[in-house]
């Protein structure tokens, strides 16, 4: 890279005022991620030569990348001018996201897939519409992105999370299960996954192998044992077949053995205990997963109707009155299930740097 970056150097030297000169050495501190170095020959490039889309794409990327978004966008639209192209719109609509302009960012990105229906356009336009919940045409993208591209998994995460979020469980987990078949180690798929089959436990052997399949192929991974544990124990309730508390116990352990700052394992595993009326064994579960979070729900009643039983009634209502405060409390879940969601998004979207 060395010996790369001196010979294009020295063709500069030559003729500064050499087009390609200038706009291969930007083109190779770019790939670099050197955007310090690549403006001012990119600048210079398009001095020379204002009519070359190649450099103008890169230096409208360029310009967003070092936050100078207002330029960037001063220049798609005169390139825009002279040819009219999708990933011109699909820059644009990031610049217009960065901005806080999510209704104009969505019809950038929309303009970009109805001209060039590439998956990375397809994906980007179905994000923009789930991050922002409109979930209806969210659904109808991925929807129309699946039959074009099938054997795509993050565009069939996209649409069983799009699914989870209107409710609709069952046509979610149909979509995650086709994902997880297609990369069975992406972990992307199996929160919602989990998300879904607890709100709706149908197809409850599909989902369990998969899971079963997740935790073998991710023997150290803390969620992958997690998600089996629960799939096997939740996922029965809906049907007469008596639950293995064993093997679930054996897996929450081992989650939490391999990363013991997971709060639901403790709860889940506090949980368990109290269904098996071991109630002592269930307390620190409890307190560790609350020490953990705070914020639970879930481990706040559990905790207070352990309390209740043990005759502390001033604990038990300290407790309750808790979770009755976050259960009001909403918005905290929505925040949750944003974060989540765009944790999806952002490492599911092509890189920044793609050359047209």
């Amino acid at each position: 890279m060395e010996l790369a970056e001196a010979q294009f150097r020295k063709a500069l030297a030559l003729d500064p005022r050499d087009f390609d000169a200038n706009h291969n050495l930007a083109d190779f501190y770019l790939q670099g991620n050197r955007m310090s170095d690549a403006l001012p020959l990119l600048e210079q490039a398009q001095r020379i030569n204002p009519s070359s889309y190649n450099n103008g794409y890169d230096l409208a990327l360029a310009y967003f990348l070092v936050g100078k978004r207002s330029d960037a966008r001063l220049l798609i639209q005169t390139m825009m001018q002279q040819k009219d192209a999708g990933e011109l719109h699909n820059l644009l609509g990031q610049i217009e996201e960065k901005d806080g302009k999510f209704v104009e960012a969505a019809n950038e990105f929309q303009v970009a897939a109805q001209m060039d229906p590439s998956e990375d356009n397809l994906f980007t336009w179905g994000s923009e519409l789930l991050l922002h919940r409109t979930y209806e045409p969210a659904i109808d993208v991925f929807q129309q992105a699946t039959k074009r591209y099938p054997t795509s998994p993050r565009l069939l995460i996209g649409l069983g999370m799009a699914l989870y979020s209107r409710g609709r469980y069952e046509d979610s987990i149909k979509s995650l299960l086709s994902a997880a078949d297609l990369d069975p180690t992406d972990p992307r798929c199996y929160l919602f996954l989990s998300k879904s089959y607890l709100s709706s436990p149908t197809q409850a052997d599909d989902v369990i192998q998969k899971f079963r399949r997740y935790s073998e192929l991710k023997p150290n991974n803390a969620l992958a044992q997690y998600y089996y544990a629960v799939s096997l124990w939740k996922g029965k309730r809906l049907e007469e077949t008596s639950v293995d508390y064993r093997t679930v116990e054996s897996l929450l352990q081992k989650s939490i053995a391999l990363d013991g700052t997971l709060a639901d394992s403790h709860l889940q595993l506090g949980i368990l205990y109290a269904d098996q009326h071991e109630s002592a064994k269930s307390l620190p579960e409890y307190l560790r997963a609350l020490e953990l979070n705070p914020n639970l729900p879930d481990a706040h009643y559990r905790l207070g109707q352990y309390y209740a039983r043990a005759g502390q009634k001033d604990q038990a209502q300290k407790e309750f009155t808790v979770y009755q405060q976050l259960q009001a409390q909403h918005m905290a879940a929505v925040d949750k299930e944003r974060a989540e969601v765009q944790q999806f998004v952002y490492s599911a979207k092509p890189a920044s740097i793609t050359k047209p």
